[in-house]
């Protein structure tokens, strides 16, 4: 594992985790699918005038599989728990998501079960719990329950992602999952959600932002992690996303950071490193018919 693939890889979560600002200083409230949806689409056919390839007519049920698991479900699941939960409540029920990734990729990669990746995982949730979960924090069970199916969405697409990784170029892999997911938001946002007010300068810059560079740009590093680096040191560096959003609250928006709080960010830290070096690591439990990755 190259120190450079880690470190393009870590771009992708450290600017999702602006994601939260912006879609709350920038977009218009109450337009979870519809914002999903122009977040998605646009930068997806952006990048099909680019790479001028479509997949093969074999490769079009996985694309539409991984764009519904990574973009269409995911992001509408994040925005259902973002509504109904507080924002360190729905962050931390996500952060189990490396623990999913670890238990799908021994289910569908065969990779074993390494202890270190495990206890990593489980030192990263109580880094975001320190770091963001206040004590007066309520439970919606529509939330959790979307949080945790976001959680899922995400884990699965990011090992399918790796176990289905075409020939095709990196930007048509990661175009073709973006229009599908697109495509997949479009007749749901239509149907369950009103027109868009008049747009104004603020929210196109806002749409811009999340389109290009939260979306096209940042899968395009994410996927080519996911086919370099062991998916569960990638799924790991998901702990910065909630990170990188309370250092936005604190340097943007002047939030006051506790001494808790910075423990918890030492900790998530700790996490991401402790999950990088887990891939070198000899011990591993034991999966039945599972090779060592």
């Amino acid at each position: 594992m190259k120190t450079a693939d880690l470190l393009l890889t870590a771009i992708a979560p450290a600017i999702w985790g602006s994601t939260y600002y912006v879609t709350t200083e920038y977009l218009p409230d109450g337009y979870p699918i519809t914002a999903a949806m122009l977040r998605a689409l646009p930068a997806g056919l952006i990048l099909l005038l680019i790479v001028r390839q479509l997949p093969s007519s074999g490769e079009v049920g996985r694309v539409f599989i991984l764009g519904a698991l990574n973009f269409s479900i995911f992001w509408v699941c994040l925005f259902i728990a973002a509504y109904r939960l507080p924002g360190g409540v729905a962050a931390t029920v996500g952060a189990v998501q490396p623990l999913m990734v670890i238990g799908l990729a021994s289910a569908l990669l065969g990779q074993r079960i390494r202890v270190f990746s495990v206890l990593a995982g489980g030192l990263g949730i109580s880094g975001v719990a320190m770091l963001i979960l206040t004590p007066d924090a309520t439970l919606d069970m529509i939330g959790v329950a979307a949080g945790l199916g976001g959680a899922v969405s995400m884990a699965l697409g990011t090992v399918l992602s790796r176990k289905w990784q075409p020939k095709a170029p990196l930007l048509a892999f990661t175009a073709w999952q973006l229009s599908a997911g697109g495509l997949l938001l479009l007749p749901v946002a239509l149907w369950l959600e009103p027109p868009l007010p008049a747009i104004s300068a603020e929210n196109a810059v806002g749409f811009v932002y999340l389109g290009l560079i939260g979306g096209a740009l940042t899968y395009v590093l994410w996927f080519r992690g996911i086919a370099r680096i062991e998916p569960s040191a990638v799924s790991s560096l998901g702990f910065l996303s909630p990170l990188t959003a309370v250092l936005l609250g604190w340097i943007l928006l002047g939030e006051h950071l506790t001494t808790f709080q910075f423990i918890g960010a030492a900790t998530v830290l700790t996490s991401v490193w402790l999950s990088q070096n887990a891939v070198r690591a000899p011990r591993t439990l034991p999966v039945s018919g599972a090779t060592q990755a």
